[in-house]
């Protein structure tokens, strides 16, 4: 029976411990894959499989990338999904007493990418884990990269949405769960194709609270957990250990510069679900998940890679800390007012890299001469930054210039030991300066030394031997030779010895050259070695104060996105706002910080808003498609969101009661991946809304109730409006958006209740949007005339006037329906608030129990399409029979 040979016995027993991994086996000069990984590879790189014998009856399938190219292979499997473990030789061939010893040095999952260029230098890459048991749920998340290490948990009783909504903020690359967590029915799976996230299962003893306690007590070198407050925390304790035991599984190095652990509270923050995230655009567009077109795009005015990371998490995570915001605006103002320090500031920035990522190639030892020289450059703009800063500092300006530390003793090690322009190996010399070791510097000198020996043993047998044309060469197989041409081999001394033989000439040794050559490429060799181990030490001292360096970047980051918000303030003429504990949002000709850029030469229309929890608190918007009301409903939002971050917003003047949420229901789309319409989709988003905000929350509805019939439509909008104005969320701020007219008739009725409408100008039977908000209802939608503006043909323009002529005179759910349908809610309003409210509401005086009793159990939230056209058809049946 035909048996494995031992290099295959080798790999087929590391790929059992690697199942799930792609293994990439160490051969030389090249990375090989067998079996099913080689398939699998060969079709998703695009490589040619070939075969090589292993023992057995049959060629095992085999493919390879070479090693020093590997990255971009990697690269490639790890965006889609796979996971690749690297197997290196770790012992000298040389020395190895049959098969080289190898073994995974590390694992590369989408969550454990180290290598700059196969990341997004602008995004964190977040690795995260998740933990639910009945008593909650907890979440801690790590970029290695960086060292961030954050973790929360969720106890509440809608905690399902909330961590949905906090993974998609995070929106990390892979999720480690337990081996044996059930998630297949679990509402966490439809993040793997929302989020484009992966799962990824680790052992179950891992997620033991014991084992996870201890995993943090040794990594952090701490007695007690508490030490980072994480007592009582059981949720975080669980998911930060099993966390950090998975990343040591795969990166195999200590991390020492994952040094801290950041408790949060998500209500610290202004709340932000996916819905609002999604429809205003923050940091992608809608469609096309471009940034162009986002507000990040907007306003990132950063100089580093290191300060757009810190400015998306901003955005994602807006303040409630009046203090903060205000410490972030007056340090904005002071940059601002300064243009001399501001460019001088930035000017320093752009000559910075990326110290974090420089930093976590140091810690994960893929760190190379370049990279230091890169870190010693940046750390050389450190001292100039800081006293630009001196004495000119105040509210978040002044904790950045605490928190930078200059690292003159890591600039000094770096200067005195790596040379300028070093090439980009270190297994091959030339990194190391002569004067930083004793040692290198005599091996150095020994070689030039023995080089100027060759110039005169050659000067020197040119005129012993008189021929002129005599010269000493080298090549790696034969070392120092001496060459001289055919027609001069008469002149050859005796004492020389043939070693080879060419076509225009012999090449020679003598005893006295190979004497040399063994003392130089000695020494060349040592040097290569000596080289080596003093770049290992450098390292190493730079690691004891990688800390240092992280803290000191976190801080520039800092300083880089405020001074973005001076220079997109100072660009586009953005205005400090008062943000105060006032319930009002106040805003004097605000435009939408998107719109407004992308526009161009067409100028933005600004428009005032003014809400507060009294008389002001609910505005009801009406006007035509294409006449601005979204764009209106955005720019509030985003005028409240940008002063929150600590950035001047674009208005003349603006005053932020600070807001806890903001909740946003705009457009329609289907959401095919959970099978939902588009009225599914609207009901669900509004159903959050209504569940989730509260009464310092700002709400933007657009549109509410247009995907299914009118009635129905207009049935729920107005319930809506009454549910804002009279339930426990009383107060909440509201701008409401509607085609339903039906609804202007609520000013008056409702406390704080205001029509407010889109101007238009009539030109014939053409209109022109003036774009301004002004009091007061619009009196038709203009619906045919925005159809003729989009360039629907003249035909069906025609043919549409013709049958509204028609529909308006047979009073077809026009004019007599709809006054009596307005009277109904009318009335309906007109009685108590516990029976107007709600279920109570009884629009039409239907004569049959049977069907108000059938509408009552309809559980519409989780209703698929499929059981609502069902619902829907045995309804119209019943109403049939009344």
């Amino acid at each position: 029976m035909a048996k494995l040979t031992p290099m295959m016995r080798q790999y087929m027993d590391i790929k059992e411990k690697y199942k799930d991994y792609i293994l990439f086996f160490r051969l030389g000069d090249f990375y090989e894959m067998f079996f099913d990984d080689a398939k699998l590879a060969s079709r998703e790189l695009e490589i040619a499989l070939t075969g090589r014998d292993c023992g057995l009856g049959e060629r095992a399938p085999m493919c390879g990338v070479p090693f020093h190219s590997a990255d971009s292979y990697i690269a490639r499997l790890v965006d889609r999904g796979f996971k690749v473990a690297i197997c290196e030789q770790v012992e000298d061939a040389s020395k190895a007493k049959g098969i080289v010893k190898r073994e995974v040095v590390r694992i590369i999952t989408p969550g454990t990418i180290i290598d700059p260029s196969m990341l997004n230098e602008e995004a964190n890459n977040y690795i995260m884990t998740f933990f639910e048991d009945e008593d909650g749920i907890g979440i801690a998340y790590a970029d290695i990269t960086t060292g961030e290490l954050k973790t929360t948990e969720f106890i509440d009783i809608n905690r399902k949405n909330q961590v949905l909504d906090e993974i998609m903020k995070v929106s990390p690359r892979e999720i480690v769960i337990s081996d044996n967590f059930e998630y297949q029915d679990n509402e966490i799976k439809k993040l793997e194709k929302i989020c484009n996230v992966i799962f990824t299962t680790h052992y179950n003893r891992a997620f033991k609270f014991k084992n996870a306690e201890d995993i943090i007590k040794r990594h952090f070198n701490i007695y007690s957990v508490d030490s980072f407050g994480l007592q009582d925390r059981k949720h975080s304790i669980i998911c930060i250990g099993a966390l950090l035991d998975y990343i040591y599984d795969t990166q195999k190095v200590p991390l020492k510069h994952i040094d801290k652990v950041n408790i949060y509270n998500h209500n610290n923050f202004m709340i932000l679900d996916k819905f609002t995230r999604r429809n205003l655009e923050l940091t992608e567009t809608l469609r096309g998940k471009e940034k162009k077109g986002s507000l990040l795009w907007v306003i990132d005015k950063t100089c580093t890679s290191m300060g757009t990371r810190i400015l998306k998490q901003w955005i994602e995570e807006p303040l409630i800390d009046i203090n903060r915001i205000n410490d972030r605006l007056d340090s904005v103002e002071l940059l601002l007012k300064d243009m001399l320090l501001r460019d001088e500031l930035r000017e320093l920035l752009r000559d910075m890299y990326d110290l974090e990522r420089l930093s976590s190639k140091i810690v994960y030892g893929t760190v190379n001469a370049r990279d230091m020289i890169a870190l010693k450059s940046s750390i050389k703009v450190i001292p100039f930054v800081k006293s630009k800063l001196e004495g000119k500092v105040k509210g978040e300006l002044e904790n950045i210039y605490e928190e930078i530390d200059e690292l003159r003793d890591i600039y000094q090690l770096i200067d005195e030991a790596i040379e300028e322009d070093p090439p980009l190996s270190v297994k091959e010399g030339g990194i190391i300066k002569s004067s930083f070791n004793e040692e290198l510097n005599e091996l150095r000198r020994a070689i030039t030394d023995g080089k100027k020996w060759l110039m005169d043993l050659e000067n020197r047998e040119r005129q012993k031997t008189g021929i002129k044309s005599l010269k000493i060469g080298f090549n790696k197989v034969f070392g120092y030779y001496i060459e001289v041409t055919k027609s001069n081999i008469k002149n050859v001394p005796k004492e020389y010895i043939r070693k080879q033989t060419l076509a225009n000439s012999e090449r020679y040794i003598m005893p006295e050259l190979k004497e040399m050559e063994d003392k130089i490429l000695g020494a060349e060799e040592k040097i290569v070695k000596l080289e080596y181990n003093l770049f290992g030490k450098v390292r190493n001292k730079v690691l004891i104060e990688i800390n240092r360096i992280i803290s000191t970047a976190k801080a520039i980051a800092k300083l880089d996105v405020l001074l973005g918000f001076s220079e997109v303030s100072f660009i586009y003429r953005f205005n400090k706002p008062v943000v105060n504990n006032s319930k009002e949002i106040k805003l004097s000709n605000a435009r939408h910080p998107v719109v407004e850029r992308v526009a161009g030469d067409e100028t933005f229309i600004p428009n005032d808003t003014i809400l507060d929890d009294d008389e002001n608190r609910f505005y009801i918007i009406t006007g035509p498609n294409m006449a601005g009301k979204s764009t209106y409903l955005r720019q509030v939002a985003l005028n409240v969101l940008l002063a929150q971050i600590g950035c001047f917003v674009p208005a003349d003047e603006a005053v932020i009661g600070v807001v806890d949420r903001i909740f946003t229901r705009v457009g329609a789309s289907d959401d095919l991946f959970q099978g939902q319409s588009t009225f599914m989709v609207e009901m669900s988003e509004l159903s959050n809304i209504l569940n989730n905000a509260t009464k310092n929350s700002l709400i933007i509805l657009d549109e509410i109730g247009r995907g299914t019939s009118t009635y129905d439509g207009l049935s729920i909008a107005w319930a809506v409006v009454e549910y804002i104005s009279n339930s426990h969320i009383l107060g909440a701020k509201t701008l409401f958006a509607t085609h339903y007219h039906e609804l202007t008739e609520l000013e008056g009725k409702l406390k704080g209740v205001k029509n407010y409408c889109i101007s238009v100008k009539e030109v014939g039977e053409d209109i022109v949007f003036l774009r301004k908000i002004i009091r007061g209802g619009a009196d038709q939608s203009y619906g045919i005339q925005v159809a003729k503006l989009a360039g629907i043909p003249n035909k069906v323009i025609d043919r549409a006037k013709s049958i509204l002529k028609e529909l308006e005179e047979k009073d077809i759910n026009h004019k007599h329906k709809n006054k009596d349908i307005v009277s109904q809610f009318a009335m309906a309003i007109e009685k108590p608030r516990d029976e107007a409210v709600g279920e109570q509401i009884n629009f039409f005086d239907l004569s049959s129990n049977e069907v108000i009793d059938e509408l009552r159990k309809i559980d519409i939230i989780n209703m698929t399409p499929i059981d609502a056209m069902n619902k829907l058809y045995k309804l119209v049946e019943m109403v049939k029979r009344i």
